[in-house]
């Protein structure tokens, strides 16, 4: 019987052998000379339907408040992108690294701000403990892989900011007790990993 790891590893092994999907990117990158490493950890949870965790930001950080995001953040010296979002994960959410099924690394995606973002691709238990740390992280949820990685649910928005009209991508989540509206860094990395993984077309 194929377990999710098994799944997705056959999928992400697929998605990235061939030609690179359409690429969400931020074009204010051509105007940064020097990129921050940084990582952040897409946990799946390995249930019949598959999950994917997720933070709401508190609304008192000076960076992103109140954003949908990953566990995740720069890389500390002499650590790797996998590293990085595993201790990431272990500091915002309590998940410990041994309770992550690495799969691998896919397309790393720079910021506007100046970070150039590793995401990491893990499985870990549908029972999984969560503990999260309330410095950095006011709520967490999970939401279906499926919902979040069909391109019928990645609306493309637009704003005006800085005298520039930004294009986003915006997925909008209900877990039949609030709204989740998922957009910025997180939106646009799950764009290009529905693109790899190609879960839609299962």
């Amino acid at each position: 019987m194929s377990t999710l790891f098994d799944d997705v590893a056959r999928r992400f092994a697929a998605g990235h052998a061939a030609a690179p999907p359409r690429l969400w990117t931020d074009p204010r990158i051509h105007e940064i000379e020097r990129f921050t490493p940084a990582a952040v950890l897409i946990a799946l949870t390995e249930r019949e339907r598959p999950g994917m965790l997720l933070l709401h930001r508190p609304s008192t950080m000076r960076a992103h408040p109140g954003q949908i995001a990953f566990p995740g953040g720069r890389l500390d010296p002499g650590e790797d992108a996998v590293e990085a979002a595993l201790r990431e994960a272990w500091e915002e959410l309590g998940i410990r690294p041994a309770d992550v099924r690495v799969i691998g690394t896919s397309d790393l995606y720079r910021t506007g701000s100046g970070y150039e973002i590793t995401p990491v691709i893990g499985v870990v238990p549908p029972d999984i403990e969560i503990h999260p740390n309330p410095a950095e992280v006011a709520q967490w949820f999970e939401v279906p892989v499926d919902f979040v990685l069909d391109p019928a649910n990645q609306v493309t928005r637009s704003v005006e900011f800085e005298g520039r009209r930004h294009s986003f991508v915006e997925i909008a989540w209900n877990d039949g007790r609030q709204d989740h509206v998922i957009w910025g860094v997180t939106g646009a990395i799950l764009h290009n990993l529905s693109g790899r993984l190609a879960w839609h077309e299962a």
